[in-house]
């Protein structure tokens, strides 16, 4: 099962990326989400902004694909199912990939969660915590362009987290202290699904951050985010805020993430950067926020942080093997089918097929994009969210019984989970 199915309300339609006035820099703006269900046509619309900034002299680029909404009654579909289903679940897949040159060498590293220690000031926590967050800057060969983004000192030996989608599609990357030095990055892994990643740089008089761990966070509680928005005339901007919600679930360029809700201001290019509780302790990674209206509500205060209570796990599986292993995957992806169209083209609810991975059990048995699953281990299939629960106790090999429809027919599978970056 891919990132997308791990979020019960996904459609899938082609994605467009917003348009914007014409100046010197633009965002790096990954998806915009649309959810629309029933014969009403209710539209949610989300946007997830990574906070990573882009800066061009080109013009704004267009991701493939219209805008495409559904017909306002069942009248008004398409006579043909396959026109239906390719008009509005699908998209076209760009799998990004970071060819930063790999470190030759890593240092052994584990990250420890530091004890609390005393409450400090907003000044106090700057002063001691500020020289531990960095500059990164990803080049693409062949562009004029470049990403600018955040990342926090992991060790003395040169280890520096960020953010994975700051440095997607990138080449080169270099990492400049707060003393203004800039160094070479060499990538030490990198982990699409939790959007954490390390680096690794050739320096020295490097300040690492102290770790706290996320799990002791509560809502109220205080905290205050580092980073570099915009560009480099606000590097090192302190915004503070409090602890909006814990574990929410939350997709993001395609992926599902769990992060902190919190209020801490932040923008493009504070991605990487830390959030930290009072006792100067990074309790998140900045990665994105809540930027764009959702009908006539203005989204406002929502910024969101990887917890290190799940990014330390893979951060030391980065360091140790370069890659996070262990993790399911169905390698399909599927999305819920609006009654409009069961009764129109006379087909069961259940969740509709529109790809499946390479590799993949769900490929071996005969799964197929069009097939409509229809039940799981004997339970109609109505939400993405009942794969999601089904697998999360279960390991590599496990299967999983669906019950399969296609062009009329009904038949049962058994189907292995798989290794997440096996078939991703």
């Amino acid at each position: 099962m891919n990132n997308w199915e791990q979020n019960a309300q996904s459609w899938y339609a082609p994605l467009e990326r917003p348009a914007e006035p014409a100046k010197e820099t633009k965002k790096k703006r990954r998806l915009s989400t649309r959810w629309k269900a029933g014969l009403a046509v209710l539209l949610v619309l989300a946007l997830i902004a990574g906070s990573s900034l882009l800066f061009s002299s080109g013009e704004e680029e267009k991701l493939p694909g219209p805008d495409v909404t559904f017909p306002e009654s069942e009248e008004d579909l398409p006579d043909d199912i396959e026109e239906f289903f390719e008009t509005f679940y699908s998209r076209e897949e760009k799998k990004e990939e970071i060819r930063v040159p790999a470190a030759e060498e890593v240092p052994e590293f584990t990250l420890e969660f530091s004890e609390p220690g005393e409450e400090l000031t907003l000044q106090e926590l700057y002063r001691q915590c500020a020289d531990s967050i960095v500059s990164i800057t990803g080049y693409t060969d062949g562009t004029e362009g470049y990403y600018w983004g955040s990342g926090i000192v992991l060790s003395k030996e040169g280890l520096i987290l960020t953010n994975t989608h700051l440095i997607e599609d990138c080449d080169s990357a270099t990492v400049t202290l707060t003393d203004n030095r800039s160094f070479d990055a060499f990538l030490v892994g990198a982990d699409a699904m939790s959007d954490i990643a390390v680096l690794k740089i050739e320096a020295d008089g490097l300040k690492p951050a102290r770790f706290g761990d996320s799990a002791k966070l509560q809502v109220g509680d205080r905290v205050a985010a580092i980073g570099n928005p915009i560009g480099e005339e606000f590097h090192l901007t302190l915004t503070e805020g409090i602890v909006s919600g814990i574990d929410r679930g939350v997709g993001q360029y395609g992926r599902n993430i769990t992060a902190i809700q919190n209020t801490a201001a932040i923008n493009e290019g504070s991605s990487g950067g830390a959030l930290f509780n009072m006792y100067g302790q990074v309790v998140g990674v900045t990665n994105m926020k809540m930027s764009a209206p959702i009908g006539e509500v203005t989204i406002e205060g929502m910024s969101l942080a990887v917890p290190t209570s799940l990014a330390r796990t893979v951060i030391d599986d980065l360091i140790r093997d370069g890659e996070v292993r262990g993790r399911t995957a169905l390698g399909i992806t599927v999305g819920p089918i609006p009654q409009m169209a069961v009764s129109r083209y006379e087909i069961p609810d259940g969740l509709y097929v529109t790809a499946v991975s390479a590799h993949s059990d769900a490929e071996a048995k005969g799964i197929r994009k069009g097939d409509i699953l229809t039940a799981l281990n004997g339970e109609a299939l109505l939400s993405t969210d009942q794969i999601y629960e089904a697998k999360s106790d279960l390991h590599v090999g496990d299967t999983l019984h669906f019950t399969v429809w296609r062009d009329g027919e009904t038949f049962d599978l058994d189907i292995a989970l798989v290794d997440y970056n096996d078939v991703y």
